[in-house]
């Protein structure tokens, strides 16, 4: 950094930190030319219609159709959830009404290959998938299309799932159908979302699904396997279909910021980073690639301190080392919240939350969302996209999910506050330090099934009866505020009560 841009940066951080905005941060508060601004949703959560034509059942039906009492609150299930398999279009004129320029969605990967592998391809899927990418182009709004979120097919688990090296070659030829079949209309695919997700929970604790409670080596094969699959899916695209189609390819992964509770221990936030996004970002981001030293050193020790004979952590050949390093033309930053972090244990042993010897826990003057897990803390946010810029060489970042969960009411002033706060820390990092985010995706456009959490939890930025059938959908006052900053291209204020002119919920 030149001395002139030192001094701005240290005149401007200065600036950030009194109560008033000055000329100098409002510039820095602008999204940039290009800057892709819209928001996300999952086959699972939204779509329904799960057993229409030949799709066939995938781990997250069979998950919550099991008579397991507590599993998922109310009982919930995605079988209808949002009915955006019927209302696709309706969705589509809400994205255009608010102004989005971009649109995420998954595909389900039973939809377009029912018996899970590549022989038998669904004509109906794919017509289905085909209609919605028609219709967001004559709307003039960019797909992001991730290949999995969370639901393979049942038949691909009964063989073992994430935790069978198989499953990379299946992943391959699905994702190669997808890209022939849906390619020529995306410009942005994502192949997995937060694989540190559903292999802890789904393969370590059993919460999620598959609901698999193989802690402390099912969470480490299913790792394993992602990043192969993920890479396998990343050079098919990049030999089989970039030449034509030029499109770009990256991973989605959950990632949160942790600081100390002891200001002079950095050893356990060291460890929470490397634990949370080296996990998945070392082996494809670094320059070294594979797993970060401190994981594996960390997960060896715990290994033979239980008596294992070797480390819980499966090894990568060299081959497999090269072939997933670089294997990502972007990182999908998906963001919700931060944490406190010191010594010790947490979590069944083994497990991956045992193996880091870490605890974590909320600082108590944090605001909670309606989540029990989701606190306030935008400084979280900047600190991570710079600390991210920094691990790995500045990569390109989109930011593809990022929201908090709110009453039910329409008026959610809330939201929009957290929106506001998350958005000022992102264009910090971005305008006044140089990372390099390109776009920022809001979760989500629909109140939708929300996993373990049914339909009491709310996400949306648009409003979902899920006891109408007709699933009427309403405008939140936070959708009526993404307007303005969409329409202004520039972070706008939070507006002073829930009759404010500016966002009114509006019945669509």
């Amino acid at each position: 950094m030149s001395l002139l841009g030192g001094l701005l940066f240290v005149v401007s951080a200065l600036v950030v930190r009194g109560s008033s905005i000055s000329t100098i941060e409002e510039n820095y508060l602008k999204f940039p030319a290009g800057f892709l601004i819209g928001t996300a949703t999952a086959a699972y959560q939204i779509e329904g219609a799960w057993n229409v034509s030949d799709k066939s059942e995938n781990v997250w039906d069979r998950f919550t159709h099991e008579p397991r009492p507590g599993r998922i609150v109310n009982n919930d299930t995605g079988d209808v959830a949002c009915d955006s398999y019927h209302k696709y279009k309706k969705d589509v004129e809400l994205l255009r009404e608010i102004g989005f320029d971009v649109y995420r969605l998954s595909l389900s990967w039973s939809r377009i290959l029912p018996n899970g592998f590549a022989n038998k391809i669904s004509q109906d899927g794919l017509d289905y998938y085909k209609k919605v990418l028609a219709e967001l182009e004559a709307n003039g709004i960019e797909p992001l299309v991730t290949l999995y979120h969370w639901d393979h097919p049942q038949i691909i688990e009964d063989l073992g799932g994430w935790t069978n090296e198989e499953i990379v070659d299946y992943f391959g030829d699905y994702a190669r159908v997808v890209f022939r079949e849906l390619g020529p209309r995306v410009k942005y695919f994502c192949t997995i979302n937060e694989p540190e997700e559903f292999c802890a929970r789904g393969y370590g604790l059993g919460t999620k699904a598959p609901g698999k409670e193989i802690h402390g080596i099912g969470e480490y094969l299913c790792s394993h396997n992602v990043l192969k699959a993920h890479a396998r899916a990343y050079h098919i695209y990049d030999k089989e279909f970039r030449p034509t189609q030029n499109g770009t390819i990256g991973i989605v992964l959950s990632l949160s910021y942790a600081y100390p509770k002891d200001p002079d221990d950095a050893t356990s936030v060291e460890t929470h980073f490397q634990f949370n996004a080296g996990w998945f970002c070392h082996p494809i981001f670094s320059a070294s690639g594979d797993y970060p030293s401190l994981m594996k050193e960390k997960i060896a020790s715990a290994s033979l301190e239980q008596g294992y004979p070797r480390s819980r952590l499966p090894e990568f050949s060299q081959e497999w080392i090269e072939y997933i390093r670089g294997s990502s033309d972007f990182l999908g930053v998906n963001h919700y919240t931060s944490t406190l972090v010191e010594p010790g244990v947490e979590s069944v042993v083994p497990s991956v939350f045992a193996d880091r010897k870490i605890i974590l826990s909320p600082d108590p003057s944090w605001p909670r969302a309606n989540s029990s897990w989701l606190y306030v803390v935008p400084k979280g946010f900047g600190d991570l996209l710079r600390l991210l810029a920094k691990e790995y060489n500045n990569p390109v970042m989109y930011v593809t999910e990022n929201g908090v969960s709110a009453a039910e009411e329409t008026n959610d002033l809330n939201r929009i506050q957290y929106f506001h706060d998350y958005l000022k820390e992102m264009l910090l990092a971005m305008n006044r330090d140089g990372v390099n985010v390109k776009g920022y995706l809001a979760w989500s456009l629909l109140d939708n099934f929300e996993w373990t959490q049914g339909y009491s939890e709310r996400f949306g930025l648009v409003h979902v009866d899920f006891n109408d059938p007709e699933r009427k959908r309403t405008l939140k006052m936070s959708a009526n505020w993404w307007k303005n900053v969409l329409k202004t291209r520039k972070l706008e204020p939070v507006p002073a009560g829930p009759q404010s002119s500016c966002c009114t919920a509006i019945p669509v």
